[in-house]
């Protein structure tokens, strides 16, 4: 490497670093190792457009584009995002060639940009399987058109085919890779979202955050059409109203494409007293809320995407101590383990099931105490970054052609 230091290339779409905690974990675990690690991503949250260094890593951001109005929106957005990220990848390649590119989905469209750099310096590709695309548009558009599911499908297709190596956030995104992307069984990783406990973990709790109410029960994350918020909204509704429970609160924390009509329902619902959704939130504030609150809320209902993704929030949730509330799904059983309580979704009314097993915990304080600190342990043992980051390395120094004595210190 002539005294060199290895230079790694990530690209992100659909959200800003370090707002996007894996992504800002990936490169500062890099960094940390020696790489000069470079990110080209959306600006928001902090992050402004044009060049910037936040912590030694190198951020190029552009600012994003997102027009809606269907599936036509949704194809000029990612040619904007990578028409936008392509100019950016070529001024940053003027410092030197990349040894590894990692791109980040969704969506699947950066594979052109690693074939090009593999031609022009030989630069090896890093798929970093964050969602399926497929499964996330038939979980959004169960009835819709055959063509944009094919178009994704390939779009997948030859992202797999050009990557060198996949790195899959859990082991059912990689029995996919294996399976449907063809990639071989060492080829392909699995590196878990794991929260660092030493960033999120348990504060002083607020008690007014409960508005005047005993319990508190909390959601972190998106609110988009898959992600079950608006079961939330049916819940609490049920504990409300039908069963006349005046002692539980809801905080729902987060934005997205459902956010204004989900408040809009809350309104209509009449549920404005028990349920406060602030949008997004600070880092701080969220903290003090997943302290306080009793139970965390991960509602996301039984589809083809949800089943075997891997949900942030769920490990949010573990890391603050906090027993979580779910739907029976594979990989939000295989995530939380026994920090968590499900609700059976193939049942007769999944809404009052769902309800019913807020309730139970609500009404069990030791065993909501046993359960979190079941998940907390959970994280510092097995889920946390730490645990995950030598995986993740080892991928990167095997393309970089790194030893141990050029500073990876991972083998």
């Amino acid at each position: 490497m002539s005294g060199r230091r290895s230079r790694v290339l990530i690209l992100v779409q659909n959200l800003p670093v370090p707002f996007d905690r894996r992504v800002w974990l990936e490169a500062q675990t890099l960094r940390d190792h020696g790489y000069d690690v470079t990110v080209v991503c959306p600006t928001g949250h902090g992050t402004g457009r044009g060049r910037q260094v936040l912590d030694g890593v190198t951020v190029l951001a552009y600012p994003p584009y997102a027009p809606g109005g269907g599936a036509a929106g949704f194809v000029l957005e990612y040619a904007w995002s990578f028409l936008a990220t392509a100019r950016l990848v070529r001024r940053a390649r003027r410092s030197g060639q990349f040894d590894v590119m990692q791109a980040c989905n969704p969506p699947d469209i950066f594979w052109p940009i690693a074939r090009w750099l593999r031609w022009e310096d030989g630069t090896r590709f890093v798929f970093d399987h964050h969602d399926l695309c497929p499964e996330l548009y038939r979980s959004r558009f169960p009835e819709g058109a055959r063509l944009p599911l094919r178009g994704l499908e390939a779009l997948e297709r030859a992202t797999f085919r050009t990557a060198d190596r996949v790195v899959a956030t859990n082991e059912s995104y990689a029995a996919v890779a294996r399976e449907r992307g063809g990639k071989r069984p060492n080829h392909v990783t699995v590196v878990r979202t794991g929260p660092d406990p030493q960033h999120l973990r348990p504060v002083a709790p607020r008690p007014e955050l409960r508005r005047g109410r005993t319990h508190l029960a909390a959601y972190v994350g998106v609110m988009g059409p898959q992600d079950g918020v608006d079961v939330v909204l049916a819940a609490a509704d049920h504990i409300v109203h039908t069963l006349g429970r005046t002692d539980l609160a809801f905080e729902l924390m987060g934005s997205g494409d459902c956010h204004a009509a989900l408040v809009a329902e809350r309104d209509a619902r009449g549920l404005r007293d028990a349920v406060h959704m602030p949008g997004r939130v600070s880092d701080a504030y969220l903290a003090e809320v997943l302290s306080t609150a009793d139970v965390g809320l991960s509602p996301d209902p039984l589809n083809p995407l949800n089943d075997v993704s891997t949900m942030n929030k769920t490990m949010e949730y573990l890391a603050f101590a906090l027993p979580v509330v779910a739907y029976e799904l594979v990989e939000t059983r295989l995530s939380a383990g026994d920090a968590a309580i499900y609700a059976d979704p193939r049942s007769a009314d999944p809404v009052n099931a769902y309800a019913e097993a807020i309730l139970a915990l609500i009404d069990e304080p030791e065993e909501r105490a046993l359960m979190g600190k079941r998940g907390r342990q959970r994280v510092e043992t097995e889920l946390a970054w730490e645990h995950q980051a030598p995986a993740y390395l080892r991928v990167f120094d095997e393309l970089a052609g790194r030893t141990p004595d050029t500073g990876s210190g991972t083998r």
